[in-house]
C-alpha cells in the first residue's frame, strides 16, 4: 500500500498480532481511522515469527482465541488440545480476512521513531522506510514477547555453519537431518523444539544454564461432542474466564497444601500432573506461591518425575530445577525428558563449564570444544519491555521511553506511562499479561484503552496520561504483591533477569486477572482518577 509521506490518522498502532488486529475492529466501531505497522509480510505477531520446530501454544486452543465476536468462536474449528504454530497463524489470518482488517494494516513496514509534539499533541511516527504519519493516539502492541534476546558470545561470526534462533525461524523450514546440532536455552521453546530436532539430528548437544519444570501436554485430537459443549456454553465460560484469576476457568483451591496428608497431596499433584494443565498443577493448593515449604512439596513431586523419566540419575539431576516451582514460566512439553535417553543427545552443562567462545568449528565451554554444524539459539526474549525500547520513542521535552525506564518501567495498569500523552501499550509492565492467559489479558487491555479513547472524543479531551504520584502507587502496589509470593526467588525473564544490564524489577501484576480487570472498571466508571485529561 503506497502512502503519502505525511499520513494523518486517529491513532498509529505497531504490530499485527491478536492486539493490533482487535484494536483495528475496536477503533472501526467507533468510526476512527487507524494504521497498524507491521514489519513483517503479514498477520500473525509472534506466531508469524516463531515457526521453530514443535512451536505451539501452552494455553488450550479454545481459551486462546477470540471472544469478542460469536459467529468467529462458533465457525472456526480447533483440532487440537493445544493448537501448533501453522493452526494459530491459520486463524489469525482467518480473523484478519473474515473482518477485513489487512486494508489498514502496513506490511514490510518497521516503526523507528515515535516523537510526541506538544504543539499539534499528535504523535510524529516514522518507519524504517522514511515513511511519516501524525496520529492523535499511539499504541505499541507489539507483544510481552517479541524482541529475541541474542546472547553477546565471542567469536559467534566466526562460526562456520548455520545459526538460527527460535524466536525468527526461517520460513522455509530448517532440515537437521544428519546434522550435528547445538541447542543454547532450555526454556520453553527448546523444551518444544529438542524432542523434534534430536528426531532428525545425526547428534545434537543441549547447553543447559538453568533447567525449567515442564510438565507433559497430553496432547490429543479434540473430541467433537467437547467442542460443541463449549461451544453451546461459551458466553458463560468466557465471562467466567474474564474474572477467574488466570483467565482460565477452574475451581479454586481451598486448603493449604500441609493441611492435608502426604497420599492426599501426591494424589492431588498426581491427577494435575495428568492433566496436562499447568495452571491446574500450579494452583492445586492456596499457598504453593507464597510458602516455600508448601511449594516444596511440588517441586519435589516434579523432580522425582523428572528422574523417573531419565535413565541417566547424574543426567535426572542436573536437569532438575531448584528454584521454586512456577518462579519461572513453567513448560508443557511432548517427551522432552525422555529426549535425554537417546544415545546421540548430551546435556551440557555451562553452569559447571561455561561456554567460553564459538569458533568456526562449533562452541567451546571452559573444558571442552564441541563441533557443530548447526547453533540454534533458543535464549527466548527481552521480556515484556524490549520491543517498547526498541523503538526511539520520545514523549513530553523529548524525554525518551529509554530514559524514563532507566531505573525499570513504570507504568500505570499495565498501559500507560507519565510523561507520554496519548502513548499507550497493550499488556505492558504492571499487568496480568504473562501470567496469564495472554487472549483474555489483550482483549481487556484493547477494550480499556479503546474505552478511554471513545471517552475522550466524547468530551473534546485533546490528551490523557497518568499522574507521577498515580504511577507510583501502582508500581509500588504491583511491588508489594510480588513481594508477598514466591516469584522473586527465581532469575527469571519475568525479572529481566535473562538480559545482561537489564534492571531487575519484577514486571506482571501477580494480583490475578479478575482483580485487575474489576480495578480498571472501577478507574474508568469514576472518571479515570490518576490521570490528567485535558
Amino acid at each position: 500500500m503506497t502512502e503519502s509521506p505525511n499520513t494523518n490518522v486517529d491513532m498509529v498502532a505497531v504490530g499485527a498480532g491478536f492486539s493490533g488486529l482487535y484494536l483495528i475492529w475496536r477503533m472501526r466501531r467507533l468510526g476512527m481511522r487507524v494504521i497498524c505497522l507491521e514489519r513483517g509480510d503479514s498477520v500473525g505477531g509472534t506466531w508469524y515469527w516463531n515457526r521453530y520446530p514443535g512451536a505451539r501454544c501452552d494455553v488450550e486452543s479454545l481459551d486462546y482465541s477470540y471472544s469478542f465476536s460469536e459467529e468467529l468462536q462458533q465457525e472456526w474449528e480447533w483440532t487440537e488440545k493445544y493448537a501448533t504454530q501453522p493452526e494459530i497463524l491459520a486463524y489469525m489470518n482467518h480473523v484478519a480476512d473474515r473482518f477485513d482488517l489487512r486494508r489498514d494494516i502496513h506490511f514490510n513496514c518497521a516503526v523507528t521513531s515515535a516523537v510526541f509534539d506538544e504543539s499539534s499533541d499528535r504523535w510524529i511516527v516514522k518507519t524504517d522506510g522514511g515513511t511519516r504519519y501524525s496520529a492523535k493516539y499511539f499504541v505499541m502492541a507489539t507483544g510481552c514477547l517479541s524482541a529475541a534476546n541474542h546472547p553477546d558470545i565471542p567469536g559467534i561470526e566466526e562460526f562456520a555453519g548455520r545459526i538460527y534462533h527460535t524466536g525468527e525461524w526461517p520460513h522455509e523450514g530448517v532440515d537437521f537431518q544428519g546434522r550435528r546440532v547445538g541447542v543454547i536455552g532450555t526454556g520453553s521453546s527448546g523444551i518444544q523444539a529438542i524432542p523434534l530436532i534430536a528426531a532428525k539430528a545425526d547428534h545434537l548437544d543441549v547447553f543447559q544454564r538453568t533447567p525449567s519444570y515442564s510438565q507433559p501436554a497430553m496432547n490429543h485430537p479434540l473430541n467433537p461432542e467437547y467442542v460443541a459443549e463449549r461451544k453451546r456454553n461459551y458466553t458463560k465460560y468466557r465471562e467466567i474466564a474474564r474474572y477467574s484469576r488466570n483467565g482460565i476457568p477452574s475451581e479454586g483451591a481451598t486448603q493449604k497444601a500441609l493441611e492435608v496428608s502426604d497420599a492426599e497431596r501426591i494424589a492431588a499433584y498426581e491427577a494435575a500432573w495428568n492433566s496436562g494443565r499447568f495452571a491446574l498443577l500450579e494452583n492445586t493448593y492456596t499457598d504453593l506461591m507464597t510458602d516455600h515449604t508448601a511449594n516444596d512439596t511440588l517441586a519435589e513431586f516434579v523432580r522425582n518425575k523428572i528422574r523417573e523419566k531419565v535413565d541417566d540419575p547424574d543426567v535426572a539431576e542436573k536437569l532438575c530445577p531448584t528454584m521454586p516451582f512456577a518462579t519461572k514460566r513453567t513448560c508443557l512439553d511432548t517427551g522432552y525428558y525422555e529426549t535425554f535417553n537417546k544415545p546421540h543427545v548430551r546435556l551440557v552443562d555451562v553452569r559447571e563449564s561455561p561456554i567460553a567462545q564459538i569458533n568456526v568449528q562449533g562452541i567451546v565451554t571452559r573444558d571442552a570444544e564441541y563441533p557443530l554444524d548447526d547453533i540454534v539459539f533458543a535464549t527466548g526474549f527481552d521480556a515484556m519491555t524490549g520491543a517498547l525500547l526498541g523503538v526511539d520513542i520520545r514523549g513530553r521535552d523529548r524525554i525518551p521511553l529509554r530514559e524514563a525506564w532507566k531505573e525499570g518501567p513504570k507504568a500505570l495498569l499495565g498501559a500507560t506511562t507519565c510523561g507520554f500523552p496519548n502513548f499507550f501499550f497493550v499488556t505492558g509492565p504492571g499487568s496480568p499479561s504473562v501470567l496469564s492467559n495472554m487472549m483474555v489479558s489483550i482483549e481487556q487491555h484493547v477494550e480499556w484503552i479503546t474505552d478511554l479513547v471513545a471517552y475522550m472524543e466524547s468530551r473534546g479531551i485533546a490528551t490523557v496520561e497518568p499522574t507521577a504520584s498515580a504511577q507510583q502507587s501502582w508500581v509500588d502496589h504491583v511491588n508489594e504483591l510480588a513481594d508477598l509470593t514466591l516469584y522473586p526467588k527465581a532469575n527469571s525473564w519475568y525479572l529481566g533477569a535473562n538480559i545482561p544490564g537489564k534492571k531487575r524489577v519484577f514486571m506482571p501484576y501477580v494480583g490475578g486477572v479478575g482483580r485487575f480487570r474489576r480495578h480498571c472498571e472501577e478507574v474508568a466508571a469514576d472518571g479515570y482518577p490518576g490521570f490528567v485529561l485535558k
